[in-house]
């Protein structure tokens, strides 16, 4: 089974789009999910990163409170 099964088989199109999904899930910034995967192997995707970010949100890691003003990109 090739990487890109893997996603296939749970319902994406592609890691991107996996990573993505889990950002918007979560309501969590996808650059953190990116930057989280990134450190992370790609097998973990489904377990260690799930319940690293998840533990992260719980801890109040992304709360807009607990962002540095100087980290927000101006829109």
């Amino acid at each position: 089974m090739t990487n890109k099964d893997v996603y296939l088989e749970n319902g994406y199109d592609s890691r991107d789009d996996y990573l993505q999904s889990l950002a918007d899930d979560l309501g969590i910034p996808l650059d953190a999910v990116l930057s989280l995967a990134e450190v992370l192997d790609p097998d973990e995707d489904f377990d260690g990163l799930v319940s690293s970010l998840e533990d992260a949100a719980d801890g109040g890691w992304f709360d807009e409170e607990n962002r540095d003003e100087d980290d927000l990109i101006d829109e």
